[in-house]
């Protein structure tokens, strides 16, 4: 007999969507949106396959109380091109939250995938959300960084 091992490509129609909430409080925006972009492709699922779609929802809240750096500068570019009146410079703590993080979790995607995954995450800047149908389970963000650390020593 000729036994080969079976691998599983989920398809399109596949659909195995979880919804995840995330507390931004004391969270730093760069390993935030690590974590989000992970979980918006489903590279933390084991059927991940990378020209198949199996990323989940993301629900963000606290987004106000998101560590930021303070020091840090964020330009925005009109009319580019064109001198005199093309670039402004704001600090990134002027900016709105959820701008910020959609920003920053937008441009670790690539220009295919950031239109179709941002859709797929919700901010809202305080602990209430409209999504409590989809029952979400509560991802702690904290301990995910000290348990792969241990696995790491």
């Amino acid at each position: 007999m000729n036994s080969l091992n079976k691998t599983f490509l989920p398809t399109k129609t596949y659909k195995n969507r979880n919804w995840y909430v995330i507390d931004c409080k004391g969270q730093s925006l760069g390993r935030l949106a690590t974590i989000i972009t992970s979980l918006l492709k489903g590279k933390i699922k084991p059927q991940y396959y990378p020209s198949i779609d199996t990323g989940d929802y993301i629900i963000l809240i606290n987004a106000e109380s998101i560590v930021i750096n303070e020091t840090s500068k964020h330009y925005l570019v009109y009319k580019p091109g064109r001198p005199g009146h093309s670039l402004k410079i704001k600090n990134v703590v002027d900016c709105l939250p959820k701008l910020t993080i959609e920003r920053a979790v937008k441009r670790m995607l690539s220009n295919t995938e950031a239109k179709r995954l941002m859709r797929r995450l919700k901010i809202y800047n305080s602990q209430t959300h409209l999504h409590q149908a989809q029952h979400p389970v509560t991802i702690d963000i904290t301990n995910l960084y000290s348990t792969i650390e241990v696995e790491t020593k």
